[in-house]
């Protein structure tokens, strides 16, 4: 699949779903302490979430990368928009702001 494709197929998946997250295994089986924080803060809001296991496919794990200019993983997509990684939903979790935007 060439970069375009791959970019594509993450915008696609992004504007698909209300809320995304790229990270490392499933939200059952994570395979990352920061994937695993990150689906838990999600499970938490109560909203049914897709996700994409950047394990599965390393043009994927790069290109969410590209796609967002964010260089870790998990990444969270909410409402189309690119939210941020664990730090961020963490934080945004627990100012409220988190449920406001599965909310809206």
């Amino acid at each position: 699949m060439s970069d375009q494709a791959i970019l594509d197929k993450i915008d696609q998946t992004v504007k698909e779903n209300k809320v995304v997250i790229f990270m490392k295994g499933s939200p059952d089986q994570p395979m990352c302490g920061f994937s695993a924080a990150t689906v838990a803060v999600l499970k938490q809001l109560n909203v049914p979430f897709a996700y994409a296991n950047v394990l599965d496919d390393e043009n994927v794990r790069q290109g969410v990368k590209d796609y967002s200019s964010w260089p870790t993983i998990p990444q969270v997509f909410i409402n189309g928009e690119f939210v941020g990684g664990n730090d961020i939903v963490q934080q945004m979790y627990a100012n409220g702001e988190l449920q406001k935007m599965v909310e809206g």
